[in-house]
């Protein structure tokens, strides 16, 4: 009877699904088969599964617990969940330190440009402050937005622009229309942990491709993608979520050729891009919006708490999209916040705060790294922008035993099997420049290390 409950929790069993026959069953448990008709008998009883005459035992569509998304197959040590940082950052106590997080401090956005937005909205229409937002978002921050793409040379119209509610909402949608229950997609590894934790929910088979520092390995990549035949990939251009690797022309043009002969979708996650010194290879710019979708949020630069993403890609499939979006949300985003981030992106500020931004950078990756290095932290690679540094931890550290430890200091840590779909990444943590500027930190982080 566990065995069979085992089975239906874990959805190995779905509504349905015919069980073993008896004698199989029994041969299976290495019981009599009388022992698996009683037990059977029992099931149905308690209405987990139901006899049909002549044809055998089924799961009942009303068997299935509630989907725990906390819980994977096999079970894993909670430490390196993907749910386990985004949780231990989100719920921090005011006075944690958050190396391990993946937004930049408070004091780092441009909160005074954002009060005089707000100022602003303060007289607008009525309706802006009381009505749905639009199905496919503000005209005007899409039209910003098409003049952003138009410099990299990727020329879009309005109806291949939506706006959603958040960069993830941007790829649950995506999923939503483009995947089932079993498919195959196909991320990098390391990859952003919450593209693992968002696919989970969707039920997917998960494989990955080895990222190096010019983007995925192409071998195998190809190889992947002949022997899985994945539906989607996902990855994060530019600089790459945790490794912070930029993807080479070189990279990128056979990526693409792969895909096209393989009927390959991909999502391009550019919320990065503002980071960058100077634009990098992208995806969706060499494509046209053929096969690759591209997604972002202003969560980066401007405020994690005006909850606003986009997804440009094909006109047809912007409109099923939209169709989606009104089915799962009755509506786009938040009317006020994309006022709020249509008026920063129209003034010269914005782009002077994100040239400030870069340079804090620049010194604090510098900084940092060699704070780690003195502790016997390497980056992996220094990166050309942003504020992720992938480290390699010294030998015989588990990066989840010291995210524990540290957590005993008042400190999130960001673990690297957190990233990892094959769990490979054990000895590697990724690190927010931006958040380690307090002098507690390095020696902290030397005491979690001393304790392994």
């Amino acid at each position: 009877m566990n065995a069979i409950r085992a089975r239906i929790a874990s959805r190995a069993l779905a509504a349905d699904d015919r069980l073993p026959s008896i004698r199989s069953f029994a041969a299976t448990m290495g019981v009599s088969p009388s022992t698996v008709v009683e037990a059977y008998d029992r099931l149905a009883a308690e209405g987990l599964i139901r006899a049909r005459p002549g044809s055998g035992f089924y799961v009942s569509s009303a068997a299935l617990p509630p989907l725990s998304l906390a819980k994977d197959q096999p079970q894993r040590d909670r430490a390196v969940d993907p749910f386990w940082v985004s949780r231990q950052s989100l719920d921090a106590a005011s006075g944690a330190l958050k190396p391990g997080c993946g937004w930049l401090p408070a004091d780092w956005m441009p909160t005074e440009a954002l009060r005089r937005a707000f100022r602003g909205l303060a007289r607008a229409e009525d309706a802006v402050l009381a009505d749905y937002g639009a199905t496919r978002g503000s005209l005007a921050l899409r039209r910003t937005l098409m003049a952003r793409f138009a410099d990299e040379g990727l020329e879009v119209s309005p109806e291949q622009v939506l706006l959603t509610m958040s960069g993830t909402q941007a790829i649950d949608l995506i999923c939503r229309f483009l995947l089932r229950p079993g498919d195959t997609v196909l991320v990098d590894d390391p990859c952003y942990f919450n593209f693992r934790a968002l696919l989970r929910a969707h039920q997917v088979k998960l494989v990955s491709v080895p990222y190096t520092p010019s983007g995925p390995d192409v071998a195998s990549f190809e190889a992947v993608l002949e022997a899985e035949r994945p539906r989607l990939y996902i990855t994060v251009s530019g600089l790459h979520n945790p490794t912070g690797a930029t993807m080479s022309p070189q990279t990128a043009h056979r990526v693409l050729n792969a895909a096209t002969a393989c009927d390959l979708t991909i999502v391009e996650d550019d919320i990065f891009t503002d980071f960058e010194p100077e634009p990098s290879a992208r995806l969706a710019a060499l494509d046209g919006l053929n096969r690759v979708i591209r997604i972002g949020s202003f969560s980066k630069t401007l405020s994690a708490s005006l909850r606003c993403g986009f997804i440009a890609a094909r006109a047809d499939w912007i409109e099923q999209l939209v169709d989606l979006q009104v089915a799962t949300g009755f509506g786009g985003p938040c009317a006020v916040a994309t006022e709020i981030i249509a008026s920063v992106l129209a003034t010269g500020f914005y782009r002077k705060h994100v040239e400030e931004l870069r340079r804090r950078l620049v010194r604090a990756r510098r900084d940092v790294g060699e704070k780690l290095q003195r502790i016997g932290i390497e980056p992996w690679l220094m990166p050309r922008g942003g504020f992720q540094l992938w480290c390699r931890l010294p030998d015989g550290c588990d990066s989840a035993d010291v995210a524990r430890a540290a957590l005993a200091d008042n400190i999130v840590l960001a673990p690297g099997n957190v990233f990892s779909t094959t769990q490979s990444a054990t000895g590697f943590m990724r690190f927010n420049v931006a958040q380690c500027r307090d002098p507690k930190l390095m020696p902290a982080l030397q005491r979690a290390i001393g304790r392994q």
